[in-house]
């Protein structure tokens, strides 16, 4: 019997993914990954409905061992505290120092759950490792999750075919409903339990909150990028992403204006009226920290500058310092750097990038 070690983060989808490996008849077993010690930060949880008397990863471990209970399968639980301070929160901080807006859940998967967790499967004997992505393996491609809303191949892109290799995806064929429906039948405890949302080590908490322990506040000046007037007090770049548009300090309605730029140097950020403005679209980017899971390596395709956007065709030029010249003439709205451009074939991952720089017609746009 083939032993499978599944990442169990106690919520639905990797509980019924676990059902479904056994279901299956691996010889399963759980392993829980205590990332981040919430004990530093348990006195500034920002929403009033948690229980404060204790912290949500904790919470997290108590669910994924009731379900581990009930469906019959042994838990063991592994701490990656300081590999999670080292290789993705400091990244996490140094990205936004930069005025950059990093995706940290992507490199969790590159470092911590696809490298540091597959060694300490391996010492409990895994023949594979498990996740609840919704994301699905196929002749060595990474391929979509079948459920459109829900895939996860976005936040996989910086892994390597070789950290695949012996990788399962129970759920990737399987819409949340479906996975909803299991649950429910197996009656576990995670069931109608809340989907997480947000970046992963701050969960729940307030975002402002928790960053000001480790980054200072530098407010400075929102200003109108077309009429350079100074429309309000910004409380520090860092907190701000490139085509949002709530949680400007400006009195009035904000509804139309976004967010198009920092100037690092000045600390000031710029906003723009209107979600077609102009200043909200480029037509190309730079690409680095580029990875390829597919052997292939196309000079055209399409690719998503952010989660849950819809594919954008655009052309690749690759560029003697191992970096991608990223096209896409039609114009994109909001793409950011710091955050991860995917390119896709079809329903086949290709890999990914970092975005290092935004253009508009060959032009760097000097306000990113």
């Amino acid at each position: 019997m083939k032993k499978v070690v599944i990442g169990m983060s106690g919520g639905v989808d990797s509980s019924v993914a676990a059902i479904i490996l056994k279901k299956q008849g691996y010889d399963v077993i759980g392993l829980f990954m205590r990332n981040w010690d919430a004990s530093l930060n348990n006195d500034i949880l920002g929403n009033p409905t948690l229980n404060e008397n204790i912290c949500p990863q904790e919470q997290d471990y108590n669910d994924a061992l009731k379900v581990c209970e009930e469906i019959g399968i042994p838990l063991h639980r592994v701490d990656f505290v300081k590999e999670y301070w080292d290789y993705v929160f400091t990244y996490f901080l140094d990205e936004l120092k930069k005025g950059r807006t990093p995706n940290p859940d992507i490199m969790c998967n590159k470092y911590i759950k696809f490298d540091m967790f597959v060694k300490e499967a391996e010492k409990l004997g895994a023949d594979y490792i498990a996740t609840g992505h919704y994301a699905r393996l196929k002749d060595g491609n990474l391929l979509r999750g079948i459920d459109e809303n829900k895939d996860q191949t976005y936040f996989l892109s910086q892994l390597t075919e070789k950290q695949l290799d012996h990788v399962l995806f129970p759920i990737g064929d399987l819409e949340k409903k479906e996975v909803r429906k299991i649950a429910e039948e197996y009656h576990l405890t995670t069931a109608k339990k809340k989907d997480s949302t947000g970046i992963c080590f701050i969960g729940e908490r307030n975002f402002k909150n928790f960053l000001k322990n480790y980054l200072p506040n530098i407010p400075g000046d929102i200003v109108d990028i077309d009429s350079k007037k100074v429309l309000g007090k910004h409380i520090g770049l860092m907190y701000y992403t490139i085509g949002q548009r709530k949680g400007l300090e400006i009195g009035g309605s904000t509804d139309k204006i976004f967010v198009v730029g920092k100037d690092l140097e000045k600390n000031i950020l710029y906003v723009a009226y209107g979600e077609d403005n102009p200043y909200l679209i480029s037509t190309e980017c730079i690409v680095d920290t580029v990875n390829w899971i597919s052997k292939e390596k196309p000079i055209s395709c399409t690719a998503k500058f952010r989660y849950r956007q819809k594919d954008n065709p655009v052309k690749l030029e690759y560029l003697s310092d191992g970096t991608i010249l990223v096209q896409y003439e039609q114009g994109v709205k909001s793409v950011t750097p710091g955050q991860a451009c995917v390119f896709y074939q079809g329903e086949v991952c290709l890999g990914g990038g970092i975005i290092k720089e935004v253009r508009k017609d060959h032009k760097k746009l000097w306000y990113l």
